[in-house]
């Protein structure tokens, strides 16, 4: 068995959003902005698929009771309020739509069809590659295995400057921290010496995915969740164990199903929630948790070990950078202006990682922005 320390299942879904929620305009920018990225590539004579691993698979938010079907059906009149095409899909339509799939009489789903994934990996080395473009410009440079030891501040007027790092000195019109589960501690060190006090709130929630590669134990149509996970993804407790919740498997552990192919065919199968710290270790237990818990929506699974997937399984485990109230902290260092904070997307990083990237952008220009940022704010949430 192998395993990365990177999480991620590069879904850009809507099916579990909320319309009108804080997060909302973030998030439709940020699947608008992957959108046309994607299109863009088409328009070069590239294969998103080739390029991104970028696949239309739609997406489902499963439910097996009366009551969640019920909260599915309230999902999906939002989502069609709010732009997105969505519909239900009751028992028998979903069992046409995933054949593998078990949620009983009372259960269905909610099913966005344009939702789309791509493979993180191979879009972060695109994006990469896109920008070494400007290095010749003087307009981009890497730093690897360089990391920053201190700000720079001029003179009397103590304006950060740029930054000192174990080998370089850098000099910079704005800094931006975005150093995920990691960016309180950072903060901490980089503030030390300044009478600055600020406490980024940022948590780490470590999770666990399981990949099975070069094997086919199922065949999957669309990106699956449960609706457990909606809860699962933003609220710090432990769940309630029953047939229609995620898991409590202790230990402030929950787990709730997640089922996608990558753009390899491989079948990732999660999630797990967890505050253990910064540890990084694979949690066997863990493992067998998300195993069980997609037995329960795949019949087909239960009569497979996991034993029997030895050569073929990899585990990714990531530290989600966890924020108290569900939102991530965008926005300039209070005292500090052109420093700035870009962290605590939790379980959403890839998702919002382009909206992001925008707002703090157009902060750093002076641009008025394409959404409010105020939500976002490091003020009032970072004391």
């Amino acid at each position: 068995m192998a395993f990365d320390l990177v999480l991620g299942q590069g879904y850009i879904w809507m099916v579990h959003k909320t319309p009108g929620s804080d997060k909302w305009e973030l998030e439709m920018r940020s699947y608008k902005l992957w959108q046309m990225l994607a299109e863009s590539i088409r328009d070069q004579g590239l294969n998103p698929l080739e390029v991104l691993g970028w696949k239309k698979t739609g997406s489902l938010l499963v439910g097996r009771t009366t009551e969640e079907l019920d909260m599915l059906k309230r999902r999906v009149k939002q989502l069609s309020e709010a732009g997105l095409q969505a519909e239900c899909l009751y028992s028998s339509d979903l069992l046409l739509e995933e054949p593998e799939l078990a949620v009983g009489e009372d259960g269905g789903a909610a099913f966005v069809p344009d939702d789309c994934q791509f493979d993180a990996q191979r879009t972060a080395s695109f994006i990469e590659k896109a920008n070494r473009h400007f290095a010749s410009k003087g307009r981009y440079a890497e730093f690897y295995n360089d990391p920053v030891n201190c700000l720079l501040r001029s003179g009397s007027s103590w304006e950060v400057e740029g930054v000192q790092t174990s080998k370089n000195t850098l000099y910079s019109k704005a800094i931006v921290v975005a150093a995920g589960s990691w960016s309180g501690s950072l903060m901490h060190d980089l503030l030390r010496d300044s009478d600055i006090l600020l406490d980024v709130p940022v948590k780490p929630r470590k999770g666990h995915l399981l990949v099975l590669e070069n094997v086919m134990p199922l065949k999957l149509n669309h990106g699956l969740m449960e609706m457990g996970y909606v809860d699962h993804q933003t609220v710090n407790r432990l769940a309630t164990i029953s047939a229609s919740e995620p898991h409590d498997c202790g230990q402030d552990l929950s787990v709730s199903m997640t089922a996608t192919l990558d753009a390899m065919g491989n079948l990732v199968l999660g999630s797990s929630r967890q505050f253990v710290g910064f540890s990084s270790e694979v949690d066997e237990s863990t493992i067998n948790h998300i195993w069980t818990r997609a037995g329960e929506f795949f019949p087909k699974l239960r009569d497979l070990p996991l034993s029997h997937f030895s050569k073929g399984r990899k585990v990714r485990i990531g530290l989600r950078p966890y924020m108290f109230d569900g939102k991530p902290i965008i926005g300039s260092v209070p005292g500090l202006p052109n420093v700035f904070l870009a962290t605590g997307h939790e379980g959403e990083g890839l998702t919002l990682a382009l909206g992001t990237a925008e707002m703090v952008a157009d902060m750093v220009l002076g641009n008025p922005g394409t959404i409010d940022h105020a939500p976002f704010a490091v003020h009032g949430r970072c004391c």
